[in-house]
């Protein structure tokens, strides 16, 4: 993937963006077929929609990287924290790749970065999947989530489709190596409409997709009081 990127390099952003596109989804297959886990996914059509949308996967293991560029249209962006270009290999496939980052610990760097994604997005016509809670559940259940995915939506006018991801959590830890096998559902939910979202309702759109996620998920994947609440950007 990292040389095909850097063969790349002369012809533009957009064309290593489709390049990794089609790459990930036989690297995304392939780790998932090593893991031994068997993938299950519902309402696939909502990820066929031929129009741009913004995907939002709940974020539970490492394989949620794999799952989602293996089931992502072609033509999406992926959008990752500012720390992925210190991962071994897959942090610099990223950054040549095209794909952005973002520094969620300075939240006006943040929302520059939603701003030049939202630009990129409607210049190319493209897809995004973002990971709304920000970082990795460790114990499996659904966190607040960022506001990042409202500015964006409420930027771009793109619907919002719910990747809601069960059974992934303990497939593959953090800081480590092996993969356990797991039954892994992927529930692809109906589009959420944004057009009418605005920066003064912006707590109230996210709570609508946060119970989306909330709804679908079994009793064990569910925040503690049923009501995570927003983040900061």
């Amino acid at each position: 993937m990292m040389i095909g990127c850097l063969a790349l390099l002369p012809f533009g952003r957009t064309a290593r963006i489709h390049l990794t596109n089609r790459l990930g989804k036989v690297l995304g297959r392939g780790i998932l077929a090593i893991s031994g886990s068997k993938v299950t996914v519902h309402g696939e059509a909502y990820a066929r929609m031929g129009c741009p949308v913004i995907f939002a996967n709940n974020h539970t293991s490492n394989l949620d990287a794999f799952l989602t560029i293996w089931l992502m249209p072609l033509g999406t962006v992926g959008l990752a924290k500012k720390q992925i270009i210190y991962y071994p290999l897959y942090g610099q496939a990223w950054l040549l790749s095209g794909h952005p980052t973002v520094d969620r610990s300075h939240p006006q760097r943040a929302r520059q970065s939603m701003t030049a994604l939202g630009a990129l997005v409607h210049r190319h016509n493209l897809s995004v999947c973002m990971l709304p809670e920000g970082t990795r559940s460790r114990s499996g259940r659904l966190q607040p989530f960022k506001k990042g995915i409202a500015h964006l939506a409420i930027q771009t006018g793109l619907p919002i489709v719910p990747m809601v991801t069960i059974g992934a959590h303990g497939a593959w830890n953090r800081g480590q190596w092996t993969l356990q096998t797991r039954d892994i559902h992927v529930h692809f939910l109906p589009p959420i409409d944004t057009n009418n979202w605005s920066v003064e309702t912006l707590d109230q759109h996210l709570d609508e997709l946060q119970r989306q996620f909330v709804v679908h998920l079994p009793p064990d994947m569910r925040p503690i009081d049923g009501s995570p609440r927003p983040q900061a950007a």
